[in-house]
């Protein structure tokens, strides 16, 4: 059998009571450490499997929990069918709530970790436990919504030190039933860096940039378009060459320049219906008047 490498790794798994997303966030120094460590399924349940990982451990807690067996039962039953299971480490959560983390007596220390009401932080070859410990109260401590508050645990984990070999990459996933992209999938979010100098920092610069390509408005960042905004928006629109020099007035040829532009530009989840504009699209349109 082939000698694998161990994930040495550092995650966090957890549960939304709001809304009952599920997710895993996970960073290493590990090529593409998101093709290896997470596994959620909406409505059932969110896996984190690193050491020397075990990557059926996902699927296996999945249908073991879709045929009623609980969590705990799920990982007493890979401590009996595993026979390297002192050398795994894994955190998993429950579409209820349920945690429950696990670190095999053969993990490279630094190794360890934690769970609580709906989450679980652990890692392995880590500087220290303070590591952990930053995940757990970044996590805690953050309000929001879920792939914010994973985003800042991972971000907290990674200045308290990390992975002790150093840092390569990142993931964050995030399911909800029916809220992937169109509808048609549950994958909320699903962000990877691969292979980068700083993948926790690249990670949450790609978190905002999905927020702004892909989440809706919210209704406080929704202006009439009259006055400096109608103004400043005709200008941008212009400047861009979609709309003639001289237009002077909102009215259907500028929504449409307005669509078009935002159609290009990924922005067509932010545009609403009626006289109004969402702050970030027309500061991404006019960021030099932002």
């Amino acid at each position: 059998m082939a000698r694998m490498r161990p994930v040495a790794t550092f995650s966090i798994v957890a549960r939304d009571p709001d809304t009952g997303a599920l997710g895993v966030a996970t960073a290493s120094k590990f090529l593409a450490v998101g093709a290896v460590v997470p596994h959620a399924v909406a409505g059932v349940a969110a896996v984190a499997t690193q050491s020397y990982a075990n990557t059926s451990y996902g699927p296996r807690a999945v249908a073991a929990l879709r045929a009623g067996v609980p969590l705990e039962l799920v990982h007493r039953a890979f401590a009996q069918s595993d026979d390297q299971h002192a050398s795994r480490q894994y955190g998993m959560v429950d579409a209820s709530g349920a945690a429950v983390t696990f670190t095999g007596d053969a993990c490279h220390p630094w190794a360890g970790g934690r769970a609580g009401d709906g989450w679980a932080a652990q890692g392995n070859l880590l500087t220290g436990p303070e590591v952990v410990d930053e995940l757990v109260r970044a996590f805690l401590d953050t309000t929001g919504a879920l792939p914010e508050r994973l985003v800042a645990a991972l971000r907290a984990g990674d200045a308290a030190g990390g992975d002790a070999r150093g840092r390569q990459a990142a993931a964050l996933l995030v399911v909800r039933e029916g809220a992937g992209y169109g509808g048609h999938d549950d994958r909320l979010v699903d962000l990877r860096v691969d292979d980068h100098e700083a993948p926790v920092q690249r990670l949450a610069e790609l978190r905002r940039m999905h927020r702004l390509y892909f989440a809706p408005p919210e209704e406080d960042d929704l202006l009439p378009i009259e006055g400096e905004v109608e103004a400043r928006a005709l200008a941008a629109l212009i400047r861009a060459g979609r709309l003639p020099e001289g237009h002077a007035h909102w009215d259907d040829a500028a929504d449409a320049a307005l669509r078009a532009w935002a159609g290009r530009d990924n922005l067509e989840e932010r545009m609403v219906s009626g006289r109004r504009i969402d702050r970030q699209v027309l500061a991404h349109l006019a960021p030099d008047e932002d």
